[in-house]
């Protein structure tokens, strides 16, 4: 029999053992709070934020008195920028539409125009929080997502100070979301986290990539860390290099007033690659809370520089007119809105070295690309070949390296490639692979991106969001590659449809390596 217990136990005397593993195991829900959306009128809002918010309160998560404030220049009411929401959710929304779940997240919903100048609109929005306090029960807790260009970020942040609603009382809390980019290099990110850092503390800023909310990558720690079957082998000693590729089928066609000037380095491997690269390379943490993660996250980082040459280890790209799904497609500077004379990269591949006891001699390669082959992002470890094969030359000819390969997006799983023997009377040994898929594994569909940081921005989980350190150790990272890319022309030509210039596959050739095909 179980001891007796006080505390939550004391009313029985006994302590359910089966009754604290179910509460462990139970999705934690928000308390009263609102949100607060600077950019509705934006995609990402309409398609993701909403949606997203629509989807928690589907689940359950969010209390019943959350409210949605929007913040805009439109000449909305409450009720317009509820049919707003609305449609927005009826669009894009993972879960099915229930009306009685839509009439309660309807019921706190409310809109305040102005501009991210105009004091006055500010005081309105104060004052609309201060109502949804004392109506709803909100309880002061107020989350501020910044869907904004960065540029408007110093101002959004100087008119929540001077409006008083940085500055919670007692257990009440105020927080802010930033959306990538963190700033277009490391001085630009220094000053970014000083302006943001001066009115919210650092525990209080949320810095949202959309890729550390995917099941897939939250999967890497998993696979890592509750199994011993790989520690062994995840390590200089057995792994040859590793591959992490984030691959895009589409164009650039009315993007250009967000991507001219910063291209695909600063777009995605500044975050989500490198990110990547943390979570795979970073030693085991003490614990899963959110202080020890980016304490490893971070050692990893500081330990990691771009490989020299750069001219040899680095390549970039730029996609010219080709066929794509059957069908031909303009090159980038025929695209609505590109200057013929841009020079911004849309392919980009570098190497990187971690000079750490594990992962020292190991190069890290890191490619992203527009009108690539196919859309697919992957972490690659692949394995060096046995020091020894009892084989002759022919039958190992279509024998390829160990790879394990974790696909992040869009057929989210594990594949695990090694050598077979082929049937038959001689011995032929192929490639075959060893698959594991989220959708055929689990009858759970797996939530948003978004839908998992915005209840951790909720909840106060930091855990996966990238803190000032590690921004400013990313920018450092790249920061060379974008200043030698500068001084050296345009990028290079890349026909639409295929997997990058001929750069990318000469600097891993000059090592005997090659890319491989998604």
């Amino acid at each position: 029999m179980s001891p007796p217990v006080s505390g939550a136990g004391a009313a029985t005397g006994w302590q359910n053992p089966l009754r604290d593993k179910l509460d462990k195991r139970l999705p934690r829900i928000a308390g009263p709070c609102a949100v607060v959306i600077f950019g509705v009128t934006g995609d990402l809002a309409t398609k993701k934020l909403m949606p997203a918010i629509y989807d928690l309160a589907n689940r359950g998560l969010l209390p019943p008195t959350f409210s949605l404030v929007g913040f805009a220049r439109r000449d909305w009411t409450d009720a317009d920028f509820g049919d707003i929401v609305l449609k927005a959710v009826q669009a894009h929304a993972r879960t099915p539409f229930r009306q009685e779940v839509w009439d309660r997240l309807n019921e706190g919903i409310r809109f305040v125009k102005g501009a991210f100048d105009e004091d006055a609109a500010f005081a309105r929005l104060a004052e609309t929080l201060a109502k949804l306090d004392a109506e709803r029960g909100t309880g002061g807790n107020h989350a501020f997502y910044l869907s904004i260009p960065p540029k408007a970020f110093p101002t959004v942040c100087e008119q929540l100070s001077t409006s008083g609603l940085t500055r919670p009382d007692g257990d009440r809390w105020s927080r802010v979301v930033i959306e990538k980019p963190f700033g277009h290099d490391l001085e630009s990110a220094k000053s970014l986290n000083q302006v943001v850092n001066s009115v919210f503390p650092e525990s209080s800023v949320f810095r949202i990539d959309h890729y550390l909310g995917k099941e897939t990558v939250q999967n890497i720690l998993a696979l890592r860390f509750a199994n011993q079957l790989f520690d062994p082998i995840w390590n200089a000693h057995y792994v040859d290099h590793v591959q992490i590729t984030m691959a895009e089928d589409i164009g650039l066609g009315g993007r250009a007033g967000y991507y001219d000037g910063v291209g695909a380095a600063r777009d995605v491997i500044q975050n989500h690659l490198i990110q990547l690269l943390a979570l795979t390379a970073m030693e085991e943490p003490v614990n899963f809370s959110p202080a020890e993660l980016q304490a490893e996250k971070i050692k990893v980082l500081s330990a990691t520089r771009l490989a020299e040459p750069l001219q040899e280890n680095t390549s970039r790209g730029q996609y010219t007119a080709g066929w794509q799904g059957g069908q031909k497609v303009v090159g980038l500077l025929e695209e609505d809105g590109f200057s013929s004379t841009s020079t911004t990269e849309t392919f980009a591949a570098i190497t990187l070295e971690v000079d750490t006891r594990r992962w020292a001699g190991v190069p890290f390669y890191l490619r992203t690309g527009k009108r690539l082959g196919r859309r697919v992002t992957e972490i690659a470890l692949v394995f060096k070949r046995a020091p020894h094969l009892p084989f002759d030359a022919t039958m190992t000819d279509e024998l390829g390296k160990n790879a394990l390969v974790i696909r992040v997006q869009p057929d989210e799983g594990i594949t695990l490639r090694f050598g077979s023997k082929v049937p038959g009377h001689a011995m032929e040994v192929r490639d075959v692979n060893m698959d594991f898929s989220y959708g055929s594994a689990f009858a759970e569909e797996s939530p948003e991106a978004y839908e998992r940081l915005i209840l951790d921005v909720l909840l106060g989980e930091p855990s996966l969001f990238p803190v000032n350190q590690e921004v400013e150790l990313s920018w450092q990272i790249l920061d060379p590659a974008l200043e030698h890319w500068a001084s050296h022309g345009k990028p290079d030509p890349y026909e639409a449809g295929g997997w990058g210039p001929q750069s990318a596959f000469e600097m891993l050739q000059r090592t005997g390596r090659e890319w491989r095909r998604p």
